[in-house]
């Protein structure tokens, strides 16, 4: 209300007068811009700013057959008391008297067309007079016509439980529901997408069921999968307005009035994995290039079933878009309905894996790169393969949760093993844990003993992070058995290097060091000497525990000579760290800080300036 009022007032007293403004408010279907233009109407009126009243015609944009600016114009006429015999006989001759009307009515209007579809509707129905105001609502942004645009967006989670509560207390004020139910509605507003349409049915159906709690309402909706199902099938009231509370007919009329290919994309990005996609990932999933997926998404924004989500400014990922969670569950409908479009999904949901599989893999390469070996395709240092697992990370950890389904269980299997890195590097335990899960199960319902084991491992990583050190135990254990029962000896020493780690962490510092040992002794005898360096580094932690700081010392101190031989900086300042805890424990601060200010060091080299910066203040804690 506060963008729109303000324009609408009379400019002062002496002032020259405004010219013609034309105000659209734009939105999705059910976002209230109905709702908004008429208490505009009614505050402003109510302010004096229109002595002449407001003059109102729904349009019916989105019909199946639309108002036309032709009969527009008779109700518009009509309102103004030209009837009867009155009314001239031809269309031109109608429009000249409404224009002359307008012309000559001195007190100020407020002309509201409501529901517009096309420019055609209300371009003849203008006045040609500054002296009045315009207001048009539309589903579209009319973008071919200079107006001042209103963009709505869904409510803000208090505002949709104000909504919800307001419209309960409005119908009964004894309906206590809210105040005792505040978790269930908070989660029934999520589950309508804080789209005013959809929280008006609800609060109806839940009017009706004045006897059963919030949460029925919330598990029916989750069961059903849903939203639009139970919320129109429950509903059976009508606006302020006089029409139906109907959620679907509203998606689905604005659906059916978009160009093929432009349909086919909205039925596409429903598919999608995660709630934001970007415009490469989209482009692969509608198998085009990124200019003409681009165009299409900016076509189907202008109609507000698509929003745009600026990225990070230069960004590889750029511009993301989202999707409504009912134009999500509506454009899912669609899909499993038709024979045609599942096949279509099928393939479309192949193409966007793979192309999260081929660069989340040149991105980890990137993560895991040393000097020496192959440049991974694509991402030129750490921080670009980093923004770019930023920008994509919901669609990667929902794409590989598609395990589940054999289809695309391979590939979500192999995604999940590239994003390990990433997900610990960025510390994201929870979607770690998630991920490990979905792989490991697939892997095991495909009888892939080395992706099963490697999934577990990676499982085990995420619980020790999170802290949940037992059940890393026993994932570690479990990676461990099935790569020494398949003999990749390689793979049984990454898991018993990560399984000394979770003892560690579990106060089992002895089964530690002995873990520590097995997987040193494992990666030596296969030739992998960086690994070696990795599972020093590791031991030094478990016989500093144990007391043994001395041999804790000279353990970093081999893990070091190795890192810096493959000039692996991040791994040579997360050495020097663990050094300078050692001479902590040995009360040696001096030498604790010059470790500090090496690591600090080591990282800047490694790109990891968020670990540099804390080395430095580590250091300057020893002074």
């Amino acid at each position: 209300m506060g963008r729109l009022l303000p324009h609408l007032e009379p400019a002062p007293d002496g002032a020259a007068a405004l010219p013609l403004l034309i105000f659209a408010v734009t939105g999705m279907g059910g976002i209230g811009k109905t709702a908004l233009a008429v208490e505009a109407a009614h505050q402003a009126c109510a302010k004096g700013w229109f002595p002449g009243g407001t003059l109102f015609v729904d349009l019916r944009g989105y019909d199946d057959a639309p108002v036309t600016a032709d009969q527009a114009v008779l109700a518009l006429l009509d309102a103004l008391g030209i009837r009867g015999p009155d009314l001239p006989q031809t269309t031109a001759h109608q429009y000249d008297t409404y224009r002359k009307l307008l012309a000559e009515r001195q007190d100020r209007t407020l002309l509201i067309l409501d529901n517009s579809s096309d420019p055609s509707q209300f371009l003849p129905l203008l006045p040609g007079t500054d002296h009045h105001r315009v207001l048009i609502t539309s589903r579209d942004r009319p973008d071919s016509i200079p107006v001042r645009l209103i963009d709505l967006e869904t409510l803000a989670p208090d505002d949709s439980a104000a909504l919800v509560t307001r419209a309960l207390h409005n119908a009964d004020e004894r309906d206590d529901r809210p105040s005792r139910e505040q978790d269930a509605l908070r989660e029934l507003t999520s589950l309508c997408g804080h789209l005013p349409l959809a929280l008006q049915i609800a609060a109806a159906m839940l009017r009706r069921r004045r006897h059963r709690g919030i949460a029925s309402l919330v598990t029916e909706i989750k069961e059903a999968g849903d939203p639009t199902a139970v919320l129109d099938n429950g509903s059976r009231g009508t606006d302020l307005y006089g029409r139906s509370l109907v959620l679907r007919p509203v998606l689905e009329t604005s659906y059916r009035r978009l160009p093929p290919d432009q349909a086919r994309l909205l039925r596409l990005l429903a598919l999608a994995p995660g709630t934001e996609t970007g415009t490469e990932a989209v482009a692969a999933l509608a198998d085009l290039d990124v200019q003409a997926a681009l165009g299409l998404l900016e076509d189907l924004a202008a109609t507000h079933l698509v929003t745009p989500v600026q990225g990070c400014e230069g960004s590889a990922s750029g511009v993301r878009w989202r999707l409504h969670d009912l134009v999500r569950a509506f454009g899912v409908g669609v899909v499993a309905g038709d024979a045609g479009f599942r096949e279509e999904g099928e393939a479309a949901r192949d193409r966007v894996l793979e192309f999260y599989c081929r660069w989340a893999n040149a991105a980890d390469g990137r993560l895991r790169w040393l000097p020496g070996k192959a440049e991974p395709e694509r991402f030129a240092d750490r921080a670009q393969a980093l923004e770019w697992l930023d920008g994509e990370r919901a669609g990667l950890v929902a794409a590989v949760q598609w395990a589940g389904e054999e289809r695309y269980a391979d590939a979500a299997v192999r995604l999940a093993s590239c994003l390990a890195v990433y997900l610990d590097w960025r510390r994201s335990f929870d979607d770690l844990i998630t991920v490990g899960r979905a792989a490991r199960e697939a892997a095991h319902r495909a009888g892939d003993r080395l992706a099963e084991g490697s999934a577990w491992n990676n499982l085990g990583s995420a619980l020790r992070q999170a802290g949940r050190a037992e059940e890393a135990v026993d994932a570690h254990t479990r990676a461990r058995d099935l790569h020494r029962a398949a003999g990749d000896h390689h793979g049984e020493g990454m898991a018993w290097n990560n399984l000394g780690s979770a003892l560690w962490q579990a106060g089992r510092a002895e089964e530690a060091v002995d873990a520590h040992t097995h997987a040193r002794d494992l990666h030596r005898a296969a030739g992998d000497h960086h690994r070696e360096g990795t599972v020093w580094n590791n031991l030094g932690a478990a016989l500093r525990q144990t007391g043994r700081v001395g041999e804790a010392v000279e353990a970093y101190g081999k893990a070091l000579e190795i890192f810096r031989e493959f000039e692996d900086w991040y791994g040579a300042g997360q050495t020097l760290r663990n050094l300078a805890l050692a001479h902590e424990v040995a009360h040696r601060p001096s030498d604790a800080r010059a470790c500090y200010l090496q690591a600090a060091d080591a990282y800047t080299r490694a790109n990891a300036p968020d670990r540099a910066t804390q080395a430095r203040i580590w250091a300057e804690e020893q002074d």
